[in-house]
């Protein structure tokens, strides 16, 4: 009896193990057999990883849990592949690009002619060199990425569209996409906790684009104006950040908020240390006049949001927009700065705003004038 409990017993786990290995082979999850060299080194992301194999395969796994394998050109994809595993076969060409924000990381690495098909459209660059390329025809529109032209991202060979988290909300266009035989890429950069953690994507596009070395170059460059304005000591000056809704609303950065770190990294501080709910996946905070005046009166430093809101010509047509900002400190004493409309497009660029940043709260009026991204309103 002991004896034939035993055979049962073992049988029965030998049927879980079956059904163990069944399900783990279709939810992917297995190893590459290939022979693994090592693993970018990240000093800031930590959202994406990349591991190096032999023969130059390098594979992709994103903080979603999507897993890439890049195969050189002329290379094969190797046998037994795991299912949740994505072959993208280099050059990658005829790229659809709906991740707004990837766009200036595809530029500094010279690659726009990867970029075949724009979820935004001409009018909507701020990156001269993405806009020249779609007056030339040589990226064109194909839908935002909640009405993507099918027909016209086929037609065009595809192998792969950028989306940005915003696809989170239209999963089905995602599904549409993958069953059409394109790879889908979430760009995960936004959830970066750290600014310098969303340019250190520059070098996973580096992996897909053959262009690692020049990644880290830029990356590297970003990186060192940091440290060097972290070498200064703090300013300590207090700054607010918002726009105007067409309502009259304040629109202003969550605390927590990338843009709210790149004020404390470049040695200021924030005027609202806890605006904003941190589980929601907002950037911005709607607040009523009232609420931002009491708050952001005697801040020493404003810097109005022209990406979102018209971009005022002057502090007099500003003041127009919000009366109430006439009483502010910052106006007062001259300390109101504007942002230009490329702000957001260029991800490739924070260490460069983070270091216009520090010119403000320091009065470094050469080294404001010397950039693009925040000018001083008069």
């Amino acid at each position: 009896m002991k004896i034939r409990k035993a055979l049962a017993l073992a049988a029965a786990l030998c049927l879980l193990l079956q059904l163990f290995s069944a399900c783990a082979s279709r939810e992917g999850g297995g190893e590459l057999k290939l022979k693994h060299t090592g693993q970018m080194e990240l000093q800031f992301a930590s959202q994406f990883s990349v591991d190096e194999y032999e023969g130059g395969y390098r594979l992709i796994s994103l903080a979603d849990g999507s897993r890439f394998l890049v195969i050189p050109e002329g290379a094969k994809k190797p046998k037994g592949l795991p299912k949740d595993v994505v072959p993208l076969y280099q050059p990658l060409k005829n790229i659809y690009l709906a991740a707004t924000s990837a766009m200036s990381l595809f530029d500094s690495l010279g690659c726009l002619d990867a970029i075949r098909l724009s979820g935004t459209k001409e009018e909507g660059w701020y990156i001269e060199n993405a806009r020249k390329a779609m007056q030339e025809g040589r990226i064109v529109y194909a839908g935002k990425y909640s009405a993507p032209d099918y027909e016209l991202i086929t037609a065009s060979g595809c192998p792969l569209a950028v989306e940005s988290m915003m696809i989170g909300h239209a999963s089905d266009i995602k599904t549409q996409l993958e069953e059409l035989g394109i790879a889908v890429l979430v760009d995960q950069s936004s959830n970066e906790p750290h600014p310098l953690g969303r340019v250190e994507w520059i070098k996973m596009y580096g992996v897909l684009l053959g262009a690692e070395e020049k990644a880290e170059e830029i990356f590297s460059e970003q990186a060192a104006i940091l440290d060097r304005i972290r070498a200064l000591s703090p300013t300590g000056r207090t700054a607010a950040f918002f726009s105007v809704s067409s309502t009259g609303k304040i629109v202003a950065r969550k605390s927590g908020d990338y843009v709210s770190k790149m004020i404390a990294l470049a040695g200021g501080k924030y005027i609202f240390e806890d605006l904003g709910d941190s589980s929601v996946r907002t950037s911005t905070v709607t607040v009523e006049p009232e609420f931002f005046y009491a708050g952001a009166k005697d801040a020493d430093v404003i810097i109005y949001n022209s990406s979102i809101g018209n971009e005022p010509a002057s502090v007099a047509e500003l003041v127009e927009s919000c009366p109430l900002l006439k009483d502010f400190k910052a106006v007062r004493e001259g300390k109101v700065f504007c942002t230009g409309k490329n702000m957001y497009q260029e991800c490739t660029a924070l260490g460069e705003m983070i270091e216009g940043l520090h010119a403000i709260f320091a009065d470094d009026e050469s080294t404001l004038s010397g950039q693009q991204y925040f000018y001083r309103l008069r």
